[in-house]
């Protein structure tokens, strides 16, 4: 790439990047609001729906290693154009399902792996790699905020379509404007020795990557804690609009409400981006833990009503995705761009891991107790325990010269 495209396309590869991001966050985000109709018109129980949507979350973890790799070495752009295709296909396959398998197939594996392979690790590496890593922090917001604006976007639009159209006819809308994505993928195009900041990155293989991350007690930490950020942010994506119901607030409350966490998470994310660069990331983010416990405290505890579920919205909203940014940020602190994407890949598949969990264990424990209350006091207690072991991460490169000795 001549000096030219580099002083000229950060803010392309950026403004491309986030707008990706949007598609590919904002169908997952309004999952929740296809629960009930489907369910109606199926038979099907909760269970299933959310067995559905846990392996979506599972698979999205388990495939983002392996595209953040596939990014890493052939180049993003690739990866982004796949993403979209197979996000079309799944939400196809998922709108015509007429039995359980259909529905795990195209809503949970398909439309898992195109997240993987469009999501946080593949978009924010090709940032990292074309940014200086002052401005890394901000432009990791810009990408997390561009996430949130796909929530705050598809949650009206997602209800207005079934409203309108059903539910089947609106995923078949949505999987055409996946298609999309290929073609704002092409400025993104590069791999790990791609961009301003890529020619200069400590070499490894994958295995060495891998095995001094694994070695490295604050990555560990990172990726321990993350566990608990998708538990709770997939459980509420899931299982709110049919909370809210449950408790008699009318069904447009719970667009209201997840269009709100998409909006003050737009908010959210462009502050940790700021933030992120100004202060020390790991107690920036056991602050953003303890903060969800004390608000999903005050929600179940205080009485219930839509003024309630809207400030719970907000609150929730400005904590929603603002972990992505220091996270990310401290990944290519400890270990540099090279292997970012299939660094924070691993660290986004501990997210999913808990995501998968936070899902599926909404909607088991919700058919044998009735309620959701048990999975919200687990988030409670998650939260805390991610504060706890965010506080020891240290916030600098990994001294690979000690590392060598020792071995």
């Amino acid at each position: 790439m001549d000096k030219t495209a580099r002083s000229s396309t950060p803010w392309l590869i950026i403004a491309s990047g986030s707008l990706i991001a949007m598609l590919v966050f904002g169908p997952r985000s309004a999952m929740g609001f296809f629960q009930l109709p489907m369910l109606h018109d199926t038979g099907w129980d909760r269970s299933t729906f959310g067995l559905a949507m846990a392996l979506q979350n599972l698979c999205w973890g388990l495939s983002q290693p392996f595209f953040g790799a596939l990014a890493d070495k052939y180049g993003t752009a690739r990866v982004l154009a796949m993403s979209g295709l197979i996000y079309a296909a799944g939400l196809l396959m998922m709108a015509y399902a007429d039995a359980p398998i259909w529905l795990h197939i195209g809503g949970g594996v398909l439309v898992g792996m195109a997240i993987g392979a469009g999501s946080f690790s593949v978009i924010l590496s090709a940032f990292a790699r074309h940014v200086t890593p002052e401005q890394r922090s901000m432009a990791f917001g810009f990408g997390t905020a561009a996430g949130s604006a796909g929530m705050f976007l598809f949650a009206p639009l997602s209800q207005a379509l079934i409203s309108t159209y059903g539910w089947s006819d609106s995923l078949v809308y949505m999987g055409i404007m996946m298609l999309i994505v290929p073609l704002l993928a092409y400025p993104l195009r590069g791999n790990a020795n791609s961009g301003t900041q890529g020619k200069n990155q400590f070499k490894q293989t994958v295995a060495e990557a891998l095995k001094e991350a694994f070695l490295h007690k604050s990555y560990v930490l990172l990726a321990v804690g993350f566990f608990v950020c998708g538990f709770q942010v997939a459980f509420i994506t899931a299982h709110f609009p049919a909370y809210l119901g449950d408790i008699g607030i009318e069904a447009r409350y719970a667009v209201i409400a997840m269009a709100l966490i998409g909006f003050f998470n737009i908010i959210g994310s462009l502050a940790a981006g700021v933030i992120g660069q100004r202060y020390s990331k790991p107690y920036f983010l056991a602050l953003i833990y303890v903060l969800r416990s004390v608000a999903v405290t005050a929600f179940l505890l205080l009485p219930q009503s839509p003024t309630s579920v809207i400030l719970f919205s907000i609150v929730m909203g400005l904590l929603w995705l603002s972990t992505v940014p220091p996270t990310n940020g401290l990944v290519a602190i400890m270990f540099g761009t090279r292997h970012l994407g299939l660094l924070g890949g691993m660290v986004f598949l501990s997210h999913q891991i808990g995501s998968f969990l936070g899902v599926w264990l909404g909607g088991y424990l919700y058919d044998l107790y009735g309620s959701y209350d048990s999975v919200w006091w687990f988030g409670v207690a998650l939260g805390l325990f991610a504060a706890v072991v965010h506080w020891p991460i240290q916030e600098r490169p990994i001294d690979r010269g000690l590392l060598t000795a020792a071995e």
